[in-house]
């Protein structure tokens, strides 16, 4: 490894040997549980550790015997894509107890173990920490009676735990998005968008209830991805009268023709005096106060059920292996620590600190101080909520006097699709056009993107225009790839007729690409000197300036689907290798994540250069796999990665090459990648960022209005709404010009890769990884509510 620069940090030079690695599920289950397991086992066992499953949770640690069983690489064969836990998990009371703790330290000397990776809520870590404190004394217990030699009090002097928190309520605080919570959401909207067909049929209103008994994380982002006419949670209580408010709203909505009515209900839901809201209740309500056809669902257990989606396999991946290499790092003094999500960054942080706060969000919602509770559950639920806040704000068009608005200039805003048509782009087309209405402007859309724009496709667009918009896939405002460049004097036009003070274009590399050309036109066209903003929407995730664009996780959700099924087809059919080829351009994003959360044993993507020797050296690796118990491969290559090795030459190769051992198959997914409906992610960023750029706009128009005119010419007026690391940022297209790979249309650097090392090592190669990143214990952060304003998703 003599090129690896000085500056970074390589995990080869942590070793697991003479380690060995306790793996526990704990409390209830969650989607995405299994992918942890199996990334702790596969990364403990490349670093040459002992790896033990301890069954059935914190009891098979008590009860010991057949419970902690050692593991090979296969064990954890085929269960990236299965539900729940297949190493079960308990309740366990003796574990509370010091007696049941002895057991339990007894157990783990009799193997070694004195590295344990909890997956499980805050009680389950709650009680790892204490074992954790209690180590010495217990080992020092065990010597006395005489159960262990003095040599292994001295050998197994401290615990090492690292945590996970599986749980779909998303009630940790401390990470942004917990294992299970979006498959969670995921059978939530799959739910709405059936029942919502029956309720429109016959004009309905449907009471669903949600768990989370005291997180009303489930139901928020539900709301917020469906389109909820009302919500209860127990962190943000209705204010006094909400009996009467929210009838009247329902009855509004009816009036203006909405067949359907949505209430959701977090089961923990409570009203300002800490008393408990049933979706009984509000069905009781409706029926009395308006005479509504009203129905309840509750969702129960479903919500915990089905297979994970692809951003719970791989977020929950990614820390299995980050907390294989948090328990390589730790020391006597290390605390015990959690692996949490912050953006799109894996960190550490002391396991207590987390625990400490998530119980201060309780004790704050006892003593009614639910905005305390809020601002304690983070930046990203706070977010949410004010977003909600914004899309519920609405009153009929009779009972809103322009001068009670921020903006009393009436101010026109345009609102178009440009690229190819992604899931998602529909959800934020209906937040702008209502924040927009919200904040006072006339919202305008335009069809078929600049084509049309040029063409005079534009019409105002009303609040009612976009309703139920959210779970519809594809543009409904249509969408074009043409750029402006060729019709910059008509679009000019236009926007002189129809007066149009601020621009929002969604779309991927072509709207990026489009609105700088507006930016450069500024000096020919007047008419381009207003406040211009792009929402990167597209599947590729292959635009300048930010981490993830609307519609990536909904394509990732397909493939990985397909690739599931695909796998699943070869069940009966022994030694068989997939060759699956996806979109993106010369993206390689879809290729390389789908195959980190489908767990395919290569992704070819085109920022990789690969040759003939790898492509060699990947039969190999399959030849000598099929010789394992693990008959079956899959092989991801991105459409553009090569002109010369195209997904037939690969086929052809791997099916000349593994003659005899192994036959080929080939798949190429192709638009259904860009079709369905879009995932809760998909529907939640859009409506969130969409939001946040109409307020943008607002400040852009207030600040730039002279004189009875909007005259913006600077370059923070044209700028990119992008996710960067851990935050939501505004960057001016101009800037982000040199960060752009203008002939292959994607960004010169991609965070995404920094992860493609551990599609190999979960897959048995061979590779480096760069752990720079990694390593550092952080503490939790309190932010004031300012910060929600700028912060994450």
């Amino acid at each position: 490894m003599a090129d690896q620069p000085a500056d970074k940090k390589f995990f080869e030079n942590l070793s697991g040997a003479g380690k060995a690695i306790g793996v526990l599920t704990s409390g209830g289950d969650a989607q995405g549980m299994n992918a942890a397991v199996r990334a702790v086992v596969r990364m403990g066992i490349y670093v040459e550790a002992k790896v033990y499953f301890i069954y059935e949770g914190y009891q098979g640690m008590v009860d010991g015997g057949d419970n902690i069983v050692e593991v090979s690489w296969e064990s954890v064969s085929s269960i990236l894509q299965v539900g729940g836990t297949v190493i079960g998990s308990a309740r366990c009371k003796e574990f509370r107890t010091r007696e049941g703790r002895l057991k339990a330290a007894f157990n783990l000397i009799q193997r070694g173990i004195t590295n344990l990776c909890v997956i499980g809520g805050d009680g389950s870590l709650t009680g790892a920490n204490l074992f954790r404190e209690e180590w010495s004394g217990l080992l020092e217990e065990l010597a006395q009676s005489g159960k262990i030699e003095e040599e292994a009090v001295k050998k197994y002097v401290y615990l090492n735990i690292v945590g996970m928190v599986g749980s779909i309520d998303n009630d940790f605080c401390g990470t942004d998005m917990t294992i299970g919570t979006d498959s969670a959401l995921h059978r939530i909207i799959e739910v709405v968008d059936a029942i919502m067909t029956t309720a429109q049929s016959h004009q309905r209103t449907f009471v669903l209830e949600v768990m989370g008994r005291h997180c009303g994380y489930l139901a928020l982002v539900s709301a917020l991805a469906c389109g909820a006419d009302w919500v209860f949670i127990p962190e943000y209580p209705p204010e006094e009268g909400w009996e009467d408010q929210m009838c009247v709203k329902l009855s509004e909505n009816r009036a203006r023709k909405k067949r359907l009515n949505i209430i959701i209900v977090a089961e923990g839901a409570i009203d300002s005096h800490n008393k408990s809201i049933t979706s009984e209740k509000v069905k009781d309500l409706v029926v009395q106060q308006l005479g509504f056809d009203t129905r309840v669902t509750i969702l129960g257990h479903v919500q915990r059920g089905g297979t994970p989606s692809a951003f719970d396999r791989i977020l929950a991946s990614r820390m299995g292996v980050e907390a294989v290499l948090a328990l390589l790092e730790a020391t006597a003094d290390t605390p015990a620590c959690v692996v949490s999500l912050s953006g799109n960054q894996a960190v550490r942080l002391p396991l207590m600190e987390c625990v400490q706060m998530t119980q201060e969000v309780q004790k704050a919602m006892d003593e009614r101080k639910f905005c305390e509770a809020v601002r304690l559950r983070g930046r990203s639920f706070e977010n949410n909520l004010n977003t909600y806040k914004l899309l519920s704000h609405r009153k009929p068009d009779t009972e809103l006097p322009k001068d009670h608005l921020s903006c009393s200039t009436n101010f026109n805003v345009a609102v178009l699709n440009v690229g190819a048509p992604a899931a998602g782009m529909n959800a934020a087309v209906r937040s702008a056009v209502r924040v927009g209405i919200t904040e006072g402007h006339n919202m305008f859309a335009v069809i078929d993107g600049f084509e049309g724009f040029a063409n005079g496709q534009i019409k105002e667009i009303s609040w009612r225009d976009v309703g139920g918009w959210t779970g519809q896939g594809g543009s409904l405002l249509g969408t074009k790839r043409a750029l402006p460049a060729k019709y910059l004097e008509k679009i000019a036009d236009q926007m002189r007729t129809n007066n149009i003070n601020a621009l929002m274009v969604i779309g991927g590399f072509e709207a990026f690409e489009s609105c700088l050309q507006l930016a450069e036109a500024r000096a020919r066209f007047e008419e381009f000197c207003i406040p211009i903003c792009v929402l990167p929407a597209t599947i590729s995730n292959n635009v300048p300036g930010t981490d993830l664009s609307i519609g990536a996780d909904t394509a990732l959700n397909a493939i990985v689907e397909t690739c599931d099924r695909i796998k699943q087809s070869a069940s009966g059919t022994k030694r068989r290798v997939f060759i699956i080829e996806t979109m993106g351009g010369y993206c390689g994003y879809l290729a390389n994540m789908g195959g980190l959360a489908a767990g395919a044993d290569a992704a070819y993507i085109f920022e990789e250069k690969f040759d003939i020797r790898e492509l060699q050296a990947n039969v190999e690796h399959l030849t000598e796999k099929m010789k394992t118990s693990i008959q079956r491969g899959l092989v991801l290559r991105n459409e553009n990665s090569n002109e010369n090795y195209t997904t037939d030459f690969i086929y052809q190769l791997y099916s000349e090459e593994g003659k005899g051992v192994f036959d080929c198959r080939k798949n190429v997914l192709g638009h259904m990648q860009q079709g369905g409906a879009p995932s809760p992610f998909d529907r939640n960023f859009g409506t969130k960022i969409s939001a946040k750029a109409i307020q943008w706009i607002s400040k852009k128009l207030r600040e730039t209005y002279r004189r009875g005119k909007v005259f913006a010419n600077t370059e923070d007026s044209v700028c990119l709404l992008g996710m960067r690391r851990r935050n939501l940022l505004f960057q001016p297209v101009v800037e982000l010009k040199d960060q752009a790979d203008f002939v292959h249309r994607i960004p010169k650097e991609q965070w995404w890769l920094k992860l493609r090392p551990l599609m190999k090592i979960l897959a048995k190669y061979k590779t480096s990884y760069d752990v720079s990143d990694s390593g550092q214990l952080e503490h939790v952060a309190r932010h004031s509510p300012k910060e929600a304003e700028t912060g994450a998703i």
